[in-house]
């Protein structure tokens, strides 16, 4: 019965709606390191938390429902889900990944992964006769963030995926920005789906946690070999939180995204701003396809303004979204991607790639659209 329900309604209605033993409505967090074990000749279910523990698992088969997989792991970070997924790769493996990407992964692709002997090869990933040119014979991972951070490309996935077959590569997909409450890339035919947790899905700015989902039995035995080994775990306080979260994703996504979609289109309007960066306005590049893959273009948007600063005046004079690096809470969040969520790139990589240092990133939170839009009018006076 379950499978028929609309999305919301499995926000809050699933395996784990209320706790069998007791009744009780939240999810008993579970505090323990060890299991007693009642069989010397047979373990039970858990033994040690690190493999396995109650509290963790509600969150994995939520998220695993939710995106349509069979297998969802809880992380310590969206970062240590990354981290752990690029661990299903070998030396000399080679790795094809969209410019766009978010600056701890760029950290980690150029700075950790090519140490253990794993290459890569940036590409325009809105183009696929580039991607399919930058296959090599060892290439074993093709590898999307669509939309893209900060620019807001849009990548074709179903394209991507038909490369993938094609070559006999894995595909990984970054859904942090549309959450599967918008986009479900396993239905697309995705290998491994990744999040930070800590924004949409968490939604509060209160818990640090990441996310992956697959739907291939096998592949998910071995995403859990290297989960474990790594102790990469979620902690059960942090998974009860991020639970709490997710029961209200459906309208705290709704009414975000309509919220940047009236922003980026009053932007788009403004004599002080360059370039609005939103694949929900009409105009934008990446509209048609973003509509044929996702519900949403989602509540993240950027804009351009002349300078640093400009900016520099823009974020000292806004006053209702905090000034912060990541996304995805209740407030809305304005961040300056040359310092934050990009600083690990270097200087020339960015502007290579649109990020200029008159690029801000906005999250839009639950505000009144209409109080953020008077704010961003004044300060945008001020920034002239």
């Amino acid at each position: 019965m379950e499978k028929d329900f609309h999305f919301q309604t499995k926000l809050l209605h699933n395996n784990h709606k209320v706790d069998k033993g007791t009744g009780a409505v939240s999810v008993p967090i579970h505090h323990s390191s060890t299991f007693h074990q009642f069989d010397f000749d047979t373990f039970g279910k858990y033994d040690y938390a690190r493999s396995g523990n109650p509290t963790r698992e509600v969150v994995e088969e939520a998220i695993a429902q939710l995106e349509g997989g069979t297998r969802g792991f809880a992380f310590s970070s969206g970062m240590a889900a990354i981290s752990t997924a690029f661990m299903l790769l070998s030396k000399d493996d080679h790795i094809v990944l969209t410019k766009d990407v978010y600056g701890g992964t760029f950290r980690l692709v150029t700075r950790v992964l090519t140490r253990l002997g794993i290459d890569h090869t940036f590409v325009d990933m809105t183009n696929l006769e580039e991607v399919e040119a930058n296959i090599k014979e060892n290439t074993k991972l093709l590898y999307m963030e669509t939309p893209s951070n900060p620019t807001m490309k849009v990548t074709d996935i179903r394209g991507v995926v038909e490369l993938a077959k094609k070559y006999d590569c894995y595909t990984f997909l970054d859904n942090t920005f549309l959450t599967p409450a918008f986009q479900r890339p396993l239905e697309l035919g995705v290998d491994v789906v990744l999040h930070s947790a800590t924004k949409f899905l968490g939604g509060h700015s209160d818990v640090v946690a990441g996310l992956a989902v697959v739907k291939d039995e096998e592949l998910g035995n071995e995403l859990a070999f290297l989960h474990n080994s790594f102790g990469t775990i979620l902690g059960v306080q942090d998974c009860w939180l991020l639970l709490r979260g997710m029961k209200t994703l459906s309208v705290r996504m709704e009414y975000s995204s309509k919220g940047a979609l009236e922003i980026a289109t009053w932007l788009s309007k403004h004599e002080a701003v360059k370039k609005v960066y939103y694949p929900g306005l009409e105009d934008d590049p990446g509209y048609t396809l973003q509509k044929s893959q996702a519900s949403s273009a989602g509540a993240v948007l950027s804009f351009e303004l002349e300078d640093r600063e400009a900016v520099k005046k823009f974020v000292d004079a806004v006053e209702v979204p905090v000034f912060a690096v990541s996304l995805g809470a209740v407030e809305s969040i304005l961040s300056y991607p040359a310092t934050m969520s990009h600083a690990a790139m270097p200087p020339e990589e960015r502007e290579a790639r649109g990020i200029s240092d008159g690029l801000l990133r906005l999250s839009v939170g639950l505000e009144s659209i209409e109080d953020l839009i008077a704010d961003f009018e004044q300060a945008l006076r001020s920034s002239k």
